[in-house]
């Protein structure tokens, strides 16, 4: 099968909503041709079609799709993300960790700095914090996940670039979960902008559910840095933003 009719079958099942067909079709081009073959045609689909399919990961077999995506393949996947409005974040959650703590995430760096280099995508990775956002906010103050040490204060956005540099109170070894926790910890000791850009995301995003609102509906006030929180780790998501200059992926 020539690679134009390959992808066009690949997106012939996506668009029937048979992930799985299009995920069997692309490994068995790996299979036959070899990862180059594979990789070329990745780079030939459209990234909500990628989308589609990594976004179904399942932890019980591995994916050659996740295995190969290059980071900038993938983070424009994850900054469209959101058009499935998953009010749970369970599959941006689930792809993400698959797909970043591959191979013991020897290139997660890459990952996420790809993904901050894109408009909507310190969105997307307060997306994925969502519903740990006391624990993320306990982090960036003490340097630790330990809520005993969790006062409720809040730091300002002058104090978090202030604290941005300081020395791990954790080893990345104690965290390394494939998890929330190692993301927090790899984002705000091995790249503190985005982390912070990312915690100020968040924080309007709680702020908006707080209130019942839309984050396009918060009022614009000055900044002190400060959020108003009645829960801590509520387990409820923020209602995913609207996005209309992307095609959707459903």
């Amino acid at each position: 099968m020539s690679q134009l009719a390959l992808i066009e079958k690949t997106q012939a099942l996506i668009a029937a909503g048979d992930i799985v067909g299009a995920e069997s079709v692309l490994t068995e081009l790996a299979d036959a041709e070899g990862d180059g073959a594979l990789l070329v045609v990745l780079e030939q689909l459209p990234a909500k079609d990628i989308l589609a399919v990594i976004r179904e990961y399942d932890d019980s077999k591995e994916s050659i799709v996740n295995l190969l995506i290059t980071p900038q393949q993938f983070a424009h996947a994850v900054v469209i993300e959101k058009q499935y409005k998953d009010l749970t974040r369970t599959h941006l959650r689930g792809m993400m960790n698959s797909v970043i703590f591959r191979d013991d995430a020897v290139d997660a760096i890459e990952f996420l700095t790809a993904i901050g280099d894109l408009e909507g995508g310190s969105e997307a990775l307060a997306d994925y914090f969502t519903e740990k956002w006391s624990r993320v906010e306990a982090f960036a103050r003490s340097g630790t996940f330990d809520t005993v040490e969790d006062d409720g204060e809040i730091l300002s956005e002058q104090a978090l670039y202030q604290s941005a540099y300081v020395r791990p109170r954790v080893d990345l070894d104690e965290v390394a979960d494939q998890d929330w926790m190692q993301m927090a910890w790899l984002l705000r000791h091995e790249l503190p902008d985005l982390f912070i850009e990312m915690l100020i995301v968040l924080r309007a995003k709680a702020r908006a559910f707080d209130l019942g609102l839309d984050e396009e509906e918060l009022p614009e006030e000055e900044d002190d840095g400060k959020v108003e929180t009645g829960d801590t780790d509520r387990g409820k998501a923020t209602p995913a933003a609207r996005e209309d200059d992307e095609e959707s992926a459903i």
